[in-house]
């Protein structure tokens, strides 16, 4: 199963009918055509695609975007608090393009260190990968995979936001903090993980 976010609007694309307000049975690579085109053309908030060669639909998905690979964590201090970044009024975990050569740890860790001036971040497990979609300013469209990584860090503070990319604050955050704070202001992949690495910690 795959979900992928189109304008903070859901994708599902499973091999068995989900209940979603709207769904598609896959037929061919039209389905998947109409199915984008509804999500930002029309009301509609979620839509599942459904068929059983799952593997083939993603794989024919893939091929109508440019696809983007980007790695970031979810970094935890001793008091269990998370830090975010802040940048273009959201709140975000820090993140960025992995650079050519990097391995998905390396390319989540340098991005970590860079946006948020933390030094001697530790890696932990991978969770899981986020799908988001976007367009260029050329028209592209852009399918940008995000590789999360639990982190942990227990280092003198030394965050500071990383302004030239954007970035206006760097805070750690408690549970609480997360619930009233972050998650009314944030984006849904965002949300995804997050309830994703808590249920399994």
């Amino acid at each position: 199963m795959y979900k992928v976010f189109v304008n903070e609007k859901k994708l599902l694309l499973s091999k068995q009918p989900e209940n979603l307000e709207k769904r598609l049975e896959y037929e061919n690579f039209t389905t998947l055509e109409i199915g984008l085109d509804l999500l930002e053309n029309t009301s509609a908030k979620e839509l599942n695609i459904y068929g059983e060669n799952l593997d083939d639909i993603w794989k024919e998905f893939q091929n109508l975007f440019r696809i983007i690979e980007a790695a970031g964590g979810i970094v935890s201090n001793h008091q269990k608090e998370i830090l975010f970044i802040r940048r273009l009024g959201k709140w975000d975990l820090p993140k960025g393009k992995m650079e050519k050569g990097e391995s998905r740890e390396e390319s989540a860790v340098r991005e970590i260190e860079e946006e948020t001036g933390l030094k001697d971040v530790e890696l932990g497990q991978f969770i899981n990968t986020t799908y988001h979609i976007y367009v260029e300013r050329n028209g592209e469209k852009i399918l940008k995979c995000t590789h999360w990584f639990a982190m942990n860090f227990n280092g003198e503070d030394t965050s500071k936001p990383q302004i030239e990319e954007g970035i206006t604050e760097v805070a750690w955050k408690n549970i609480s903090q997360i619930e009233n704070e972050v998650f009314p202001n944030t984006f849904k992949n965002i949300k995804l993980i997050i309830k994703e690495f808590r249920s399994n910690t």
